[in-house]
């Protein structure tokens, strides 16, 4: 408990020395006490030979003196751990590292120079990453901390894994962690192949006492980049021919970055449709995602995906026919 409150004291004191004057309310918000605990950490600090000063009124606050800057700025082990953390504050949350990597984007602030500090400060409460899709919910894989406390530590670890092959037991070396548009995923080794994980497929995982030797050279962003290209090219796999009517071009990002582009590059014709090739996954995949683009988009080819279109539309107008498809 004593050493919470010297590092809630430590956490004030920040405060203070980053914002000149602020609220005791503001306060409070940010450490996540009452107002009465930020009054008796204020007196406390005092008592220590701080000099903060209060002011009343609607304009009121409290502030450090002038000039007055403290040198207590060092990181605790914790801190630095979660320094990577700090301006990314879902993913401090979800990791558990909250605290510490609040306490830790504090301290470094603290550190810099006044004017620079300033800046930073300004631009911090300017900035905000929310890595979640539109209508979606960010939630966290029941097992992220276990894993991460692998990755950390540089321990192998024995997972049970569904993808869309089945359900299996795994011994993967876990490298690193990665949150893409609100998801997490492991990168991991088995062997000498990476791999890419979804965390939230792991459905069971221990970690186990044997430490694995760090690749040499080994760069978390680069194997990342080479592996997402590398998956999304195996699923260029068919082609389509297709045409746009113009009131769909600001949906056709649903059909992913590499359609999209060859659609927004296509010269539109007379009435306003635009021809182009792209790339498709399979004929099942391409029909639920043209689907629903509705009558404002054509396919010319192949004709198995025409059928497995016509198919599809001749069931949902069945279905709301009344009849069975």
């Amino acid at each position: 408990m004593c050493f919470m409150r010297a590092d809630r004291l430590l956490s004030l004191l920040m405060m203070l020395q980053l914002r000149g004057r602020t609220t005791a309310g503001d306060l409070s918000t940010q450490l996540g006490v009452s107002v009465r605990t930020v009054y008796r950490d204020i007196e406390t600090l005092i008592q220590s030979g701080v000099p903060i000063s209060s002011d009343r009124g609607r304009t009121g606050g409290v502030r450090l003196a002038h000039g007055y800057q403290t040198r207590l700025t060092g990181l605790s082990a914790d801190e630095a751990q979660a320094l990577p953390f700090a301006s990314v504050a879902v993913a401090a949350a979800a990791l558990g590292f909250a605290e510490t990597a609040e306490a830790a984007r504090l301290k470094v602030l603290a550190a810099l120079p006044r004017t620079t500090r300033e800046q930073a400060y300004h631009a911090s409460e300017r900035f905000y990453l929310d890595p979640a899709d539109w209508y979606r919910r960010s939630t966290t894989p029941p097992h992220l901390r276990l894993v991460a406390a692998a990755v950390w530590a540089g321990h192998v670890v024995q997972m049970d894994y569904e993808s869309w092959s089945g359900r299996r037991r795994r011994f993967v070396e876990p490298l690193g962690l990665v949150l893409k548009a609100g998801t997490w995923y492991m990168v991991g080794r088995q062997e000498t192949r990476m791999s890419i994980y979804r965390v939230e497929s792991i459905r069971r995982v221990h970690i186990l006492p044997r430490k694995y030797i760090q690749p040499q050279n080994f760069d978390l962003a680069t194997v990342w980049q080479e592996e997402v290209s590398r998956f999304e090219s195996s699923l260029r796999r068919l082609r389509a021919t297709i045409r746009v009517a113009q009131s769909a071009m600001s949906r056709v990002d649903r059909l992913g970055a590499d359609a999209a582009e060859a659609i927004h590059l296509a010269q539109p014709d007379q009435d306003g449709w635009r021809h182009a090739t792209i790339w498709i996954e399979s004929i099942g995949h391409a029909a639920g995602m043209l689907l629903g683009l509705g009558s404002e988009i054509e396919v010319l080819a192949p004709k198995g995906l025409r059928l497995e279109l016509a198919k599809r539309a001749t069931q949902v107008c069945t279905l709301y026919r009344g009849g069975r498809p």
